[in-house]
């Protein structure tokens, strides 16, 4: 006799049409910032002698963006329940349009970088209230399914933003890699007031917790400008970076503080954490980001300063990494969906590490062949790895949930980035120092991190340092993996489950993110 419950769960299992619809509207809005972020680190050099600016004040394009983002990232949730979802989206896509028109009239460096902030603020709602979107229209019985079509600009911004950008400033002034999101982002704007469902605003919703977002951006912004200060300082061992990384520590300490205090009304509610499913979610996309990411900065520079490729020439060799990613993604979420998450991370988790180790092994003349092949297996595990990850947050969280973890998930990503990137930059640059330093010479910039590590170096200077920088970013891959391999830990915890079982998991899923019940469940089925 069959249960009446099966019918609905077995209609449920395929993507349906809106589902898919959500998805490429919110992809839409999301390709354009993603690539924007890459397209502006490729120019800062034109952007540098073309406004007539230090590349020190330059680099707050990048800086005063990613501040910008870390202060409205904890304010998303709240909105997306005060104002609703669409509403919200649309004044995030209008706010980062018209940041990036007003970029391209900017008539220099400091007015370019006020534009940026502005960008940032739109920007940096853009991810926490699509991968809430998505979750709440596919719910748990689809989501790795759904978050594959999230993953694209995710996984492939890093990989294509290079050679759009390369191709930019190669071509045509600067001011295009403003003007290039004008149309893509009136395109996204249309297609969601065209397609995105209007919800239901809870007139409930309590006030904003002002303290709470004062405590929470301030010390999400405090730690990714102290990253930041790592990365083009090229060490933690500056008291100017220590001390923004124990201010912004502090600040958090005393957020989760008030947090516990305030209960729901908190601006994100840390009682999120002790869902055992997603804490375990929450570090793995953490150390995601540290591992897979921090790894992707070291590629373009490697061509570029070992290789001496190109920008353009740069992001081109890094195309097969992104073809991969597009391999496994979408076979990633829909056995995600199938088996669990966590049998499909430590699959995904081997494929990076098997297609990072030929980087381990870099020369200045290794087979471009082979570390094509190798970019190539590196992607399918990015894709195997990122997306379910994700999808396994949200799988135990009911729909009133769903909003104030999203923005949780954002900011974990963006610190891991960072803190990736500057790991991954400091070991970099100490080891190529001391091997300078062995031989009797010394780096153009000590401090200077990738900048000094990216400088153009003329053919005669390649040949006598290049085996010495490949010799550095060969150990810097070695840290890379080993940070990468870390990634099995929390994926032990992440659910497991055959068809039958899943069916019945999605629909308890509702009632299981209680404190009580998550503690009370075994890890996996």
């Amino acid at each position: 006799m069959n249960s009446p419950e099966a019918t609905p769960a077995k209609a449920s299992d395929r993507l349906d049409r809106s589902v898919i619809i959500t998805g490429l509207v919110i992809v839409s809005g999301l390709v354009m910032v993603v690539l924007d972020s890459t397209i502006v680190n490729v120019a800062l050099d034109t952007l540098s002698k073309d406004l007539k600016a230090g590349l020190s004040t330059t680099q707050w394009l990048v800086t005063g963006y990613l501040l910008a983002v870390a202060m409205v990232i904890p304010l998303t949730g709240w909105a997306m329940d005060r104002f609703g979802a669409k509403p919200t989206w649309l004044t995030a896509l209008s706010l980062f349009i018209i940041g990036s028109a007003l970029c391209a009239t900017a008539w220099n460096i400091e007015s370019l970088i006020t534009f940026r902030i502005l960008q940032g603020l739109g920007g940096g709602m853009l991810m926490p209230a699509g991968q809430a979107m998505i979750a709440r229209a596919a719910g748990p019985e689809r989501m790795g399914r759904a978050m594959a079509i999230l993953g694209v600009p995710m996984l492939l911004g890093p990989v294509f933003g290079p050679v759009v950008g390369g191709a930019l400033v190669e071509y045509t002034s600067w001011h295009w890699i403003f003007l290039v999101n004008v149309p893509i982002g009136i395109l996204a704007i249309a297609l969601a007031v065209w397609r995105l469902p209007n919800e239901e605003v809870d007139a409930d919703v309590h006030l904003l917790d002002w303290l709470g977002l004062v405590l929470l951006s301030g010390s999400l912004a405090a730690l990714l400008y102290g990253l930041s200060e790592a990365s083009s300082k090229g060490g933690f061992n500056h008291s100017s970076v220590l001390s923004w990384l124990i201010g912004g520590a502090v600040g958090l300490a005393l957020y989760v503080v008030h947090s516990i205090r305030k209960g729901a009304e908190s601006i994100i509610d840390v009682r999120l954490l002790t869902n055992r499913l997603f804490t375990m979610s929450t570090i793995a996309v953490f150390l995601v980001a540290i591992g897979l990411f921090g790894g992707m900065l070291l590629l373009p520079l490697y061509y570029q300063t070992v290789r001496g490729e190109g920008a353009l020439d740069a992001g081109l060799l890094l195309a097969p990494q992104g073809l991969g990613a597009i391999a496994s993604m979408l076979i990633a979420g829909r056995l995600t969906d199938r088996i669990g998450a966590g049998y499909i991370v430590p699959v995904g988790v081997t494929l990076a590490l098997v297609g990072t180790v030929p980087f381990t092994q870099v020369g200045v003349d290794t087979s471009y062949w082979l570390l094509t092949g190798a970019l190539f297996v590196r992607g399918m595990g990015l894709g195997a790895v990122m997306m379910p990850t994700i999808s396994s947050a949200y799988l135990k969280l009911s729909q009133d949930k769903v909003t104030r973890a999203a923005p949780t998930l954002s900011a974990i990503q963006q610190i891991g980035a960072s803190l990736g990137s500057a790991i991954l930059v400091t070991v970099l640059s100490a080891h190529l120092t001391g091997l300078l330093a062995d031989r009797g010479m010394r780096q153009q910039d000590p401090g200077g991190g990738s900048d000094s590590l990216a400088a153009s170096l003329s053919p005669q200077a390649r040949s006598v340092v290049g085996p010495l920088m490949a010799d550095s970013f060969g150990f810097a891959f070695w840290i890379a993996l080993g940070l990468t391999a870390l990634i099995y830990i929390p994926a032990l915890f992440m659910p497991r489950f055959g068809r039958h079982d899943r069916a019945s998991d999605a629909r308890d899923a509702p009632d299981a993110d209680s404190a009580d019940a998550t503690a009370a469940e075994p890890p996996g089925h």
